[in-house]
C-alpha cells in the first residue's frame, strides 16, 4: 500500500475511532441526581440546590461532636482547598452537611470551621432540618448511610466525598477519610470547570 493510501486510511480510522469517543475528557462514575433542598449555613444563610446551580462543588457529611472521622475529613477538604488555590481553581463550592442538626446550629458550624483556618467563602456548612429528613437525603441523593449509633451519641455516616456537576448531579466519588486522591480530585474539578465553560 502507498504512503498517502495508508495515510488515508489511518486518517480515516481516527476519525471513526474520535466520533465514537465521548466529547467530554471527564468520565462520570456516578449519576445521583440531588433532590432539591433549602438549608441554612454556618452565617445563617439560606443556601439551596439552585444557589450552586452552575458550580462544581464537592460534599461530605460531618458533625462537630464527631470524635473519629470528621476532623480529618474536613482537614482533607481544607488541605483540596489548598490544591486548587495553587492550580488556580477559583470557580468552586465545598458543602459540607451536618448529620447532627439538633446540635449543629448555624453558630455551632461557624466556631467549628473557624479551627481549620479554612477558605470560608468558599465552602457551606449546612444545618437547619430535622435529622429524619438529613438521613433520607443522603439516601436518596448520594447514597450514603446515615444513622444514629445505638451504642452511643455519635452518628454513623458515609466517609466520601462526592463531586458535584454544574446541573447538581453527583458525578464521582473519593476516599474523604485517608488516602484521599487530591490531585485527581483537582484535575476532575478543574475539567469540569473547563467544559462547563465552554
Amino acid at each position: 500500500m502507498s504512503k498517502p493510501k495508508t495515510l488515508a486510511v489511518m486518517m480515516t480510522l481516527i476519525g471513526i475511532l474520535l466520533a465514537g469517543c465521548s466529547n467530554s475528557d471527564f468520565q462520570a462514575e456516578t449519576d445521583y441526581e440531588i433532590s432539591d433542598f433549602s438549608y441554612t449555613n454556618q452565617n445563617n444563610e439560606k443556601v439551596s440546590l439552585k444557589d450552586l446551580e452552575g458550580k462544581v462543588w464537592v460534599a461530605d457529611f460531618i458533625f462537630t461532636n464527631c470524635e473519629t472521622v470528621c476532623p480529618p475529613m474536613t482537614f482533607n477538604l481544607k488541605k483540596l482547598q489548598g490544591e486548587l488555590k495553587k492550580e488556580g481553581v477559583e470557580d468552586y463550592k465545598i458543602v459540607s452537611f451536618s448529620v447532627d442538626p439538633e446540635h449543629d446550629k448555624p453558630e455551632v458550624l461557624k466556631d467549628y470551621i473557624s479551627k481549620f483556618e479554612a477558605d470560608t467563602s468558599k465552602w457551606e456548612l449546612l444545618t437547619g432540618y430535622e435529622f429524619e429528613e438529613i438521613k433520607e437525603f443522603a439516601e436518596h441523593s448520594f447514597k450514603s448511610i446515615v444513622a444514629n449509633d445505638p451504642k452511643s451519641d455519635q452518628v454513623i455516616h458515609g466517609t466520601s466525598f462526592y463531586l458535584v456537576n454544574q446541573e447538581g448531579v453527583v458525578v464521582k466519588t473519593y476516599s474523604g477519610n485517608s488516602d484521599v486522591p487530591y490531585d485527581e480530585i483537582t484535575a476532575d474539578m478543574k475539567t469540569l470547570i473547563k467544559e462547563g465553560s465552554n
